[in-house]
């Protein structure tokens, strides 16, 4: 593929993740009982039996590529590694799934990026993350050419490389393609003037939760009129209570109008075992999660983003859309790592068609 037009970039992070599992009874969990967090407790000194350790590559823009790449996409990624074995491994296997390694960065100055997940309990994992050379993305790493492709997908920029991200989607918008993004908290709450300013080149905007709740608090001073919606009894939780953060309130609807407002195409937001919504202006989807046995949740995110994005890019409806990301999702989190549940386009075709009654699409206008 090497030489060839991709139709897909992938830009952000590349690691290497190695994922303990380990059993439920050999490791501590404390929950807290006025906020929706709990914590591993790990022994200082002693060992800890695993069910299994394994190592794989993952980071989003390298977990996006290999699911537009099994989509049927020709995929490539813009990244930045280190000169070192965990760089050869990432580029061994994107050349397994057949994804471009024209644009991948490396660099003397600092080591390939890596993850250690540890997964017990409700399998979702804690995670320590070496950014490494994430963080070294700079504009001479972007070339005008390297944006020819039908779509642009950006995911979580860490540190110092989220300063070129309005570039990367000035490049994008002049090359005509379509531009997803999914950035990550940091992101969004260390550099949310020159995010916000790219939002009106954006066809999509995906967030989980958390990310959405860190917006809340810049989106209350700029949109002080509630959106006109009337929220059944039983819609789902998040859109009934809306979004908090550092003291702020915002109703969903509100702060889907808000963001729309800036001219983005489509707002998805992912809300883990609780579904997903998407909304553009002629209203909002809700799809619900899929019950599975899950074995870790790492990954999920990208799996659902890019498989909402590969198709609504395409012209799939969005509530299509998201039964086709849900299902791609809920295969992912049934493996311990990011890459080995994501299906293909005829899987997952077949995939709609056997569970489609398991995933009822609810739909809300923003004027009801």
């Amino acid at each position: 593929m090497e030489g060839t037009r991709h139709s897909v970039l992938t830009i952000g992070g590349a690691m290497i993740d190695t994922i303990a599992l380990i059993d439920s009874d050999r490791i501590e969990r404390m929950s807290m009982n006025n906020a929706d967090k709990a914590f591993l407790l790990l022994e200082e000194g002693r060992k800890t039996e695993a069910l299994s350790i394994s190592t794989h590559p993952g980071g989003g823009a390298i977990n996006a590529a290999v699911s537009f790449a099994r989509l049927g996409f020709k995929a490539a990624s813009l990244v930045k590694v280190g000169r070192d074995a965990r760089a050869d491994a990432i580029e061994t296997a994107l050349r397994r799934e057949i994804v471009s390694c024209d644009y991948i960065k490396r660099t003397d100055d600092a080591a390939t990026g890596a993850s250690v997940l540890i997964s017990s309990h409700d399998r979702n994992a804690a995670v320590f993350t070496f950014r490494g050379a994430n963080s070294f993305l700079v504009e001479d790493d972007f070339a005008r050419t390297t944006f020819d492709c039908d779509i642009v997908y950006v995911a979580g920029l860490s540190d110092r490389s989220a300063d070129v991200f309005p570039l990367a989607v000035r490049l994008a918008v002049e090359a005509g393609a379509f531009v997803a993004a999914n950035p990550g908290i940091r992101q969004l709450a260390a550099r949310g003037e020159a995010f916000q300013q790219t939002l009106p080149h954006l066809g999509l905007l995906s967030m989980n939760r958390d990310e959405a709740a860190a917006l809340v608090p810049r989106l209350t001073a700029q949109h002080r009129s509630p959106a006109k919606q009337s929220i059944p009894a039983d819609a789902p939780e998040l859109l009934r209570r809306g979004l908090s953060s550092s003291g702020f309130d915002m109703g969903f609807p509100r702060f889907l109008e808000a963001i729309l407002g800036f001219g983005v195409g489509c707002v998805l937001i992912t809300d883990g075992r609780h579904g997903a919504y998407a909304a553009d202006t002629s209203g909002i989807v809700y799809c619900p999660s899929l019950p599975v046995d899950v074995v870790g949740t790492a990954g999920a995110g990208d799996a659902f983003t890019s498989t909402f994005t590969g198709y609504i890019a395409n012209g799939t409806s969005i509530p299509d859309a998201m039964q086709y990301a849900t299902l791609n999702a809920s295969s992912v989190v049934t493996y311990p790592d990011t890459q080995s549940g994501l299906l293909t386009r005829s899987a997952l075709a077949a995939a709609k068609t056997a569970k489609a009654s398991n995933l009822p699409i609810q739909t809300w206008s923003f004027n009801a």
